[in-house]
């Protein structure tokens, strides 16, 4: 392999460094445990003192790492099917595009029928509530052992095939961050599968198990949580619906595949995006009619602002002469690439992120304004996109030079207009 297709020595670290690398795959699992538990506990409390974790023992158990296990196989065996379309990938650095099969809805609904099936087979959705704590575990475990075995792979990889911010030569830094850029099996992509099946449809699986479970005690589903799992049904489809548009995304285009993004989607998303279907669930909130039309009107507008700044962004960068972008004034950049400085990209730099924010309160507020735990999602989501929108900065900046300063210039606000 050439020379110019060797990845350069990672030399910034991100996210506290190595100690920040050393320390984050430890204090992630707790904060996991501790929200669930959090949950559980009649205070609801973010603040509870002594911490509610629980022991070892109590977390270990063969049925739930059975049945995370058996979940990833399942989504695997899915994703293999000869079903959907192939599309291809960014041009890597020496040119080339790899292949991905999108049948991501195809796997939601097969995903939905194997779920009922076992229901009608007498596993209930309410065992996933019962075991909830030991399921998170199982699926940390799952996401170490995964991690390692993605590090102790990549040692043998040519450094063409690493990540640019993974690879600083220091092993926990690269086993956190991600050494290889695209772990791939043969054909199948781990990273690509990862980061919108396993955890992502699981996510909507812990919603429906925590509405099976309120019904079961109750009788029926409450307004609020009906509303819950169905903004975030919407918002999983609309990941699954429009999947090739992730090939462009900072996670698969630059980042390694390491502890970060394998914890982030087996672990994070399904048992910390769930939190507020978990929390109405032992907290119980009533939603007016009224108050119930508005939160969802809020939750529709910032459907509107993300699906038509992503829509926007994904024609512009697969194809910068699509009609619908007819009138657009971009700028353009020294890479060839052209830069949008109008429509939705002409308001913020990351319209879609304000969009996000917007659902992101909307699907807290159905549990009410007693308690900060269900809102956790949102100050969390928040420190998120705006730790990722400066990663982005630096990384724009870096590849465009001078056209990104000017874009700057045309465009100050970063996600929230005349604010920030």
């Amino acid at each position: 392999m050439s020379d110019k297709y060797r990845t350069a020595k990672t030399t910034e670290l991100e996210f506290g460094g190595v100690l920040g690398a050393l320390l984050l795959p430890l204090l992630l699992p707790c904060t996991v445990l501790y929200l669930l538990h959090s949950c559980r506990s009649d205070a609801a409390s973010l603040l509870s003192l002594p911490l509610p974790l629980p022991t070892l023992g109590e977390l270990w158990d063969p049925l739930a790492l059975a049945l995370v296990l058996g979940w990833c196989g399942f989504q695997a065996l899915i994703y293999i099917m000869p079903i959907g379309s192939v599309t291809h990938g960014m041009p890597l650095r020496d040119g080339t595009r790899l292949s991905y099969r999108i049948n991501g809805v195809h796997a939601l609904v097969l995903s939905a029928v194997a779920v009922a099936a076992l229901g009608l087979c007498g596993l209930p959705l309410s065992l996933l509530h019962q075991r909830i704590v030991q399921l998170a575990a199982a699926a940390t475990l799952a996401s170490f052992t995964l991690s390692l075995a993605l590090y102790v792979r990549s040692l043998c990889l040519p450094s063409s095939a690493l990540a640019p911010r993974g690879n600083s030569g220091n092993p926990v830094y690269d086993f956190f961050i991600g050494h290889e850029l695209n772990p791939r099996v043969g054909n199948f992509d781990l990273k690509y599968f990862c980061e919108l099946r396993p955890g992502l449809i699981g996510w909507l699986v812990v919603d429906a198990a925590m509405l099976w479970r309120e019904c079961e005690l109750r009788g029926s589903p409450s307004l609020a949580m009906m509303l819950i799992c169905s903004f975030q049904f919407l918002y999983v489809f609309d990941a699954l619906w429009h999947e090739e548009a992730v090939l462009t995304t900072m996670d698969i285009v630059h980042d390694g595949f390491g502890f970060m993004l394998v914890f982030g989607d087996l672990t994070w998303v399904p048992f910390t995006y769930s939190l507020q279907a978990h929390f109405l669930l032992h907290h119980p909130h009533t939603l007016t009619v009224p108050m119930a039309i508005a939160i969802t009107t809020l939750n529709g507008l910032g459907y509107f602002i993300f699906r038509s700044a992503n829509s926007q962004k994904n024609r512009f960068r697969r194809n910068p002469t699509d009609p619908r972008l007819a009138g657009l004034e971009t700028i353009p950049t020294a890479t060839g690439r052209r830069l949008l400085v109008s429509g939705w990209w002409g308001m913020v730099r990351h319209p879609n992120y304000l969009g996000d924010l917007v659902m992101a309160l909307a699907w807290s507020l159905p549990c009410g304004l007693g308690h900060v735990l269900p809102y956790f999602y949102v100050l969390y989501f928040t420190v998120l996109l705006v730790h990722r929108q400066s990663r982005d900065q630096g990384l724009c900046r870096s590849k465009y030079g001078s056209a990104w300063d000017t874009y700057c210039q045309r465009v100050p606000y970063r996600i929230l207009p005349y604010v920030y």
